[in-house]
């Protein structure tokens, strides 16, 4: 299945004449379960652009052009063992207009406020879904972006946030699927990844305690050199980010695969690693990564 360009120039005429659509197509969509019958997930990420991410590869605007980035999401959902999408309301309502999430999981992100590259990059505040929305829209979880950098005084603010949104979500018995992360500050000042697996471990602590239930809390981390150690520190189910592996995709694969055999490491939420790989189409990609996910099911 593809995006046609007809199709594509009929979406964009229904924001103009007929925008209620969009929310009634994602209200009305057939829903799973999050867990669905084997407890597995692979979920395609969208959330990129909301947060002013754009590049893939050596591409510098590879994700800003709308009808190839929903192409390549069509395209996927549409491939056996494909569980679902995580992205923001634009995404989401253009996906269930055209009608690619029936029977899908679909997970709203939150706090796209720490755009990529800003001096208040940290401070991720609530710009997309608040969780009465996630819940309104007929969503089955929100997904926030927790990096925590113990000398930047906007991370505080982001992990009462992240603490809040939490409690709210499963108060409504929706997943609060958070993406921790340790971060420090490069030589010029600006937030970059810790590579420390001491602290990955850290952070994945921290986020399994927030809120005032853990009881839908799922998380969303790299891949680990190991996993095991990394995923002890939390009884949660965790899924397992791509991020953009440029050349590197195959030690992100093998990654995925090794880590993908401890027993709360349930899944993939990958974007750019499937949909804008730099040697493997979008259908080779994620049928690699559902095979994956369901190999020792």
């Amino acid at each position: 299945m593809k995006l046609e360009q007809k199709r594509y120039l009929e979406l964009i005429e229904a924001r103009i004449n007929n925008p209620k659509s969009f929310q009634l197509a994602l209200k009305k969509r057939s829903r799973r379960s999050v867990a669905g019958k084997d407890g597995r997930l692979l979920l395609l990420a969208a959330d990129h652009t909301a947060r002013g991410i754009i590049a893939a590869g050596n591409n510098p605007t590879a994700i800003a052009d709308r009808f190839i980035l929903l192409d390549k999401l069509v395209r996927g959902l549409s491939l056996p063992g494909v569980d679902g999408v995580m992205a923001s309301a634009d995404i989401l309502e253009e996906l269930a207009w055209l009608g690619a999430l029936e029977g899908k999981v679909a997970i709203g992100t939150m706090n796209r406020g720490g755009i990529i590259g800003a001096s208040w990059e940290l401070d991720d505040r609530l710009t997309a879904y608040d969780a009465e929305h996630i819940r309104s829209m007929g969503l089955d979880g929100g997904k926030t972006l927790l990096r925590i950098d113990e000398t930047d005084p906007g991370t505080a603010r982001t992990i009462e946030m992240v603490a809040a949104v939490t409690t709210q979500l499963a108060d409504f018995e929706l997943v609060s699927m958070i993406e921790p992360l340790p971060y420090i500050k490069n030589e010029s000042g600006r937030a970059v990844l810790d590579p420390s697996e001491e602290k990955l471990i850290k952070v994945v602590s921290i986020a399994s305690g927030l809120g005032s239930s853990s009881a839908f809390t799922w998380l969303k981390i790299p891949a680990p050199t190991n996993p095991e150690k990394v995923a002890a520190a939390t009884s949660c189910p965790i899924l397992l980010l791509g991020g953009d592996p440029g050349s590197n995709w195959e030690d992100v694969f093998a990654k995925w695969e090794n880590a993908l055999k401890v027993p709360n490491i349930r899944g993939l939420v990958p974007g750019r690693a499937l949909l804008f790989g730099d040697e493997l189409d979008v259908e080779a990609a994620v049928a690699r990564a559902a095979q994956m996910v369901r190999k020792n099911s």
